[in-house]
């Protein structure tokens, strides 16, 4: 196992419940019930993926069931699994299958939410940073406690965070895939905003 996905179960034990409790039960909820998570680390999502993902929800249903919050009597907060909740109403589904998971705040549904987008590698690198943002600004955690809490080493959670440093244009590449975090990282080492673009557009 490589020493990532060994941080990030660190991570998750310290968030989900440990294995020796009985397995979370299944249930069925309205569509119209759940809403996306206010703290969704993830802001994109490819219209393309979606469709072939309702497609293949129209021919086989739905077998991954989404995590969700409640968060009063009939509406639910998605923890993980907003790409296929967007995708069940593509498909015109009326329900669809829930585990409903216990959570204590909204920071821990963030963290919920962070930790399984990184386990699937579904988050660009700019997501992961504004996320651990949200949970250094908005809830308080050093970048200690942050990378306690996902899994990740502290210079890793401060190296991605500097990334936000970047000018726009810059971060925009980083969000469409057209430059990788190493090449990012190292246009932090130059002052000039105009030079850091030219040379991001030229990766």
């Amino acid at each position: 196992m490589t020493d990532k996905k060994r941080g990030l179960g660190r991570g998750l034990s310290a968030l989900l419940p440990p294995k020796t409790e009985p397995p979370e039960a299944v249930r069925t909820l309205p569509v119209a019930q759940l809403v996306p998570n206010r703290f969704q680390p993830r802001s994109r999502f490819d219209d393309a993926g979606i469709e072939e993902l309702a497609a293949s929800i129209r021919a086989q249903g739905m077998i991954q069931p989404i995590v969700v919050s409640q968060i009063n009597p009939d509406t639910y907060a998605i923890i993980a699994g907003e790409r296929r909740w967007r995708a069940a109403q593509r498909a015109g589904l009326a329900a669809v299958p829930v585990v409903v998971r216990q959570v204590r705040d909204d920071r821990h549904r963030l963290e919920l939410a962070l930790v399984e987008n990184l386990q699937r590698a579904d988050l660009n690198p700019v997501e992961e940073a504004e996320a651990y943002r949200m949970l250094a600004e908005n809830f308080g955690l050093s970048h200690d406690e942050i990378a306690e809490r996902v899994g990740k080493t502290r210079a890793a959670v401060t190296n991605t965070l500097r990334l936000l440093k970047l000018p726009p244009a810059v971060l925009d590449l980083l969000r469409a895939g057209q430059l990788s975090a190493g090449q990012a990282r190292a246009l932090l080492a130059l002052e000039d905003a105009a030079a850091i673009e030219r040379l991001a557009e030229r990766a």
